[in-house]
């Protein structure tokens, strides 16, 4: 089995741990949905600084790492971004703190309210964020994904825990509580910080090297800076970050947690795309430099199927036992059934994100790079343009923001692949996408109609069983996707082998 196959699995794998990590924290989040909204609110506003403090830098040292690699200057490359990132955050800071006197009102947003914990986080994850792309060019992403994905959730969960105890030991009015678990959810930010030096260590031996010879050599750093410029301008497309900031100015700190926690279901779907095109940029890149046009529009196509199958009947599974799960929350769950129209709007962008596969990457990846800025500009602006409209002008609040992500999301990967499919001549789309929505439409039919038991819990598990039962019959007959080459002792063997 290959290498992206067996990473891209393993990096599942540890996706999965931590949606169930997630999913059972969701149970003791519902018990103060204000605070949760707080935390889900910070991470996403540092991951929107954070693009300005890296520049698009980190993007460059998976661009230019075959280069550097074959003039052994992969250490001259990596100290240089680090010390860059950081002479950028002084520089941020600058700006950060001047501007109150030009804006004033930007003293009453929730962002500089709480910035003593905002601020040092964009720092830790801007050094994180070189790290994770400069570890992806060994074709190695468990062990970040690790990093990743289950520090934070375990973050998130250690915080909320400290903060109900500790406000069960002080008056309502403390801040001890509060800033407590804060310093717990930053420290282990700093935690996942020092674990990506060691394990870059471990590839090999950082050797730090801050000369600048190699660089100014044929004004290569041009080419870089150029480079890292567009790669920040296309950071500006993270939507889900731009919802939790927006939700938190505007609706609530309550919304913001009754977000978090629909996105951590609906965020199964997508586990399995972020370990793919992490492991598979290189690849990408690869391709392009040869040329070979031909293979690209293959691997493109066989990836694209691969995820729109997991997807779908993961998506399929969370429908059919969405209303169940709420059930078993505590008192909150109840708003989480009002909102399930989020879930199958929201879901079913996803499902069209994941079908188009890693449109954005050979995009990005190619001297066409600047093109998939414009769309990522295009991205952000419907996303924000959008959600300001349903905020303001509907009462459809949550569903109007799920509304918002649904046509944005589209719209940007409808572009994409016309783009792609014009200028490279691939295309992600498949007739096996086709089977695989009837086959997943109709086990969904399916469950829904059979008969529902007084029992939630076996509605909750046998509902879900039909699905998967039925899609595995489907997929038997119409051989649409080859799960035989997953379902294996040698393969089952390989994803415990953590190289």
């Amino acid at each position: 089995m290959s290498v992206v196959a067996r990473q891209g699995f393993k990096y599942s794998i540890i996706g999965y741990i931590g949606f169930l990590l997630g999913t059972g924290s969701i149970f003791i989040f519902m018990n103060n949905l204000e605070f949760y909204g707080t935390l889900r609110y910070i991470m996403p506003t540092a991951e929107i600084l954070v693009p300005f403090v890296v520049f698009g830098i980190s993007y460059s040292n998976v661009k230019f790492f075959n280069k550097v690699d074959k003039d052994g200057k992969k250490q001259n490359m990596l100290s240089l971004s680090l010390a860059a990132v950081f002479i950028n955050f002084i520089l941020f800071l600058c700006v950060f703190f001047l501007l109150p006197y030009f804006f004033p009102g930007f003293k009453n947003t929730k962002a500089w309210k709480i910035k003593e914990i905002i601020l040092p986080l964009t720092l830790m994850l801007s050094f994180c964020a070189i790290f994770n792309k400069y570890i992806s060019n060994y074709k190695r992403i468990v062990v970040s994904n690790i990093f990743d994905n289950l520090f934070p959730k375990i973050a998130n969960l250690g915080a909320f825990l400290i903060f109900i105890y500790l406000v069960s030991q002080y008056t309502e009015t403390s801040p001890i509580p509060e800033r407590t678990a804060l310093i717990f959810f930053f420290g282990m930010f700093f935690l996942m910080f020092i674990g990506y030096v060691f394990y870059t260590n471990k590839l090999e031996k950082i050797t730090l090297d801050f000369s600048t010879d190699y660089f100014k050599k044929d004004n290569f750093y041009k080419e870089f800076a150029a480079y890292s410029f567009f790669g920040f301008l296309g950071t500006f497309g993270n939507y889900l970050a731009i919802n939790n900031f927006m939700i938190g100015e505007f609706m609530g700190m309550e919304e913001v947690g009754i977000y978090s926690v629909l996105y951590a279901l609906i965020s199964l779907i997508s586990i399995p795309q972020l370990g793919l095109f992490n492991i598979s940029a290189p690849i990408i890149s690869k391709t392009l430099a040869d040329g070979d046009m031909e293979e690209l529009d293959r691997f493109h196509k066989k990836t694209s199927l691969s995820l729109y199958f997991l997807g779908a009947v993961l998506f399929s599974c969370i429908m059919v036992g969405f209303p169940y799960l709420t059930e078993f929350m505590p008192k909150n769950g109840t708003l989480l059934r009002e909102y399930e129209p989020v879930v199958w709007i929201w879901g079913s962008a996803v499902l069209i994100d994941l079908a188009t596969g890693f449109n954005g990457n050979i995009i990005s990846l190619s001297k066409y790079y600047r093109f998939n800025i414009l769309v990522m500009i295009l991205l952000a602006g419907l996303t924000i343009g959008l959600n300001y409209y349903f905020i303001k002008n509907t009462d459809l609040k949550l569903i109007g923001i799920a509304l918002s992500t649904a046509i944005s999301l589209t719209t940007y990967n409808v572009i994409k692949i016309a783009f792609n499919y014009f200028v490279f001549k691939v295309s992600p789309l498949t007739i096996e996408m086709i089977f695989v929505s009837i086959i997943c439409t109709l086990a969904i039919t399916v469950a829904i109609v059979l008969p529902t038991f007084n029992n939630n819990f076996i509605n909750l598990v046998y509902k879900p069983a039909v699905v998967l039962i039925l899609i595995y019959i489907g997929n038997y007959f119409t051989k649409v996707f080859p799960l035989e080459n997953y379902l294996n002792v040698n393969f089952i063997k390989s994803i415990f082998k953590f190289k």
